[in-house]
């Protein structure tokens, strides 16, 4: 392939942390490529939570204009952040390998200080804000926004006792500080810790090249997680968490939706046998669906658009 890859990507530091990563695991199969970097709205605007935004690809639909514009080849997404349904004549080319799915909190002073009854946590997600309330319910949690330079920046200077993120973005970019705890209870964000490329369907040559890159067992279980996520019809900033993993010849996953406010929760878990997989977030979801959380779901999307 004589065609020189265009990669998309965010600047952020973390997203051209993955974006590097693609590019180095192209370039050791002999392709050519080159960095292309973008500014999302959802990294120019950091003063309104991101539920109120039009969050639905508030971090990808740059990057999907400049490939339906012919400006880049392919485009490197936190999977999380994609919306289920991509543009049309967009679609997955690959997804790498999981990293770490976990939580973590980093916090300043003690651990019992954080975990006082008047402690205050930033986060910009619902579905931390709702689980860490569940958990913490005298706490108050205040929105925090930006890339993961930013928040952690924001965090050293505000009177504020922690700060939730993903692990897996602290520790791409080297700056998961001793000061954190794991928070081993939290469900992730469906897809949390993977990586995704899209590509236009009319690509075969990029599609082909992506292919190489494609990880089949993180594939199956972000694809279970979105499932159950789009089948509830939430966002991906609603309160909705999922995580499956594969267990020899099994598939485990468990889903949780909240309200906001972290009083109310509807959770679910579920083993099938791989063959089985393929349906299982979907059935999931309407188990809760069907269990009440069809009522806490239209409660949630009130509060959503406001």
């Amino acid at each position: 392939m004589s065609k020189i890859i265009r990669i998309g990507t965010r600047n952020s530091e973390l997203a051209l942390w993955q974006a590097y990563l693609v590019q180095g695991q192209l370039e050791k199969l002999d392709y050519q490529t080159e960095i292309v970097e973008l500014s999302s709205v959802g990294d120019e605007i950091l003063d309104i939570p991101l539920h109120q935004i039009g969050s639905m690809g508030v971090f990808t639909k740059t990057l999907d204009v400049a490939m339906l514009r012919g400006q880049i080849d392919i485009a490197v997404h936190s999977l999380k952040d994609v919306p289920t349904q991509l543009p049309e004549t967009i679609v997955q080319a690959a997804v790498l390998k999981r990293a770490d799915v976990h939580d973590v909190i980093v916090y300043k002073g003690t651990e019992e200080e954080l975990i006082a009854d008047n402690a205050t946590i930033a986060t910009g997600s619902l579905r931390r804000t709702a689980q860490w309330l569940h958990k913490y319910p005298t706490h108050n949690l205040t929105d925090l926004r930006g890339n993961v330079n930013t928040r952690l920046q924001k965090l050293e200077d505000n009177n504020w006792n922690g700060a939730i993120f993903a692990k897996a973005g602290l520790e791409r970019i080297n700056l998961l500080p001793s000061n954190h705890l794991v928070l081993d209870w939290m469900i992730p964000a469906p897809a949390q810790g993977a990586i995704m490329i899209t590509a236009l369907d009319s690509q075969p040559e990029v599609l082909e090249a992506c292919a190489q890159l494609h990880h089949k067992e993180t594939a199956l279980c972000v694809g279970i997680e979105r499932d159950f996520m789009s089948t509830l019809e939430g966002g991906c900033t609603a309160p909705i968490g999922g995580y499956a993993e594969i267990i020899q010849d099994k598939v485990a996953f468990k889903g949780l939706l909240s309200a906001i406010d972290g009083v109310e929760q509807k959770g679910v878990f579920r083993i099938a046998n791989i063959k089985d997989a393929t349906v299982l977030g979907k059935e999931c979801a309407r188990e809760i669906l069907a269990n009440g959380g069809d009522v806490l779901m239209k409660e949630i999307k009130k509060v959503i658009k406001k």
